[in-house]
């Protein structure tokens, strides 16, 4: 199932993220037990997630290495711009203040 990524559960990217990985690791030609070589990853682990999605995040890492798509990890999460605490804040146009005029029954 194709959800929209706005739709998706954590079920959902953990299954599709262990769909994907299958369908590379059979495009590389490597079966589980090679790929579980490769990367020191148990072939249980591999199994189980192929089957299920259920991986420790060390190994996601390792299998994402092996099957070459490492670099999509580091676009998670990005870093908010930092702001320098000496930075000069943008100035902003200095607004008129109004003119004061006397109140009722002042002269």
């Amino acid at each position: 199932m194709d959800l929209h990524a706005a739709l998706q559960t954590p079920y959902d990217v953990k299954r599709g993220l262990a769909d994907r990985a299958r369908a590379r690791r059979l495009l590389l030609n490597m079966s589980q037990a090679e790929l579980a070589e490769r990367t020191g990853v148990s072939l249980s682990s591999v199994r189980r997630f192929e089957a299920t999605g259920d991986i420790s995040l060390h190994a996601l890492l390792d299998l994402a290495f092996i099957l070459g798509e490492l670099q999509a990890f580091t676009r998670l999460f990005p870093a908010e711009e930092q702001q320098s605490l000496f930075a000069r804040k943008p100035s902003r146009p200095r607004q008129r203040s109004r003119k004061k005029t006397a109140g009722k029954g002042t002269l």
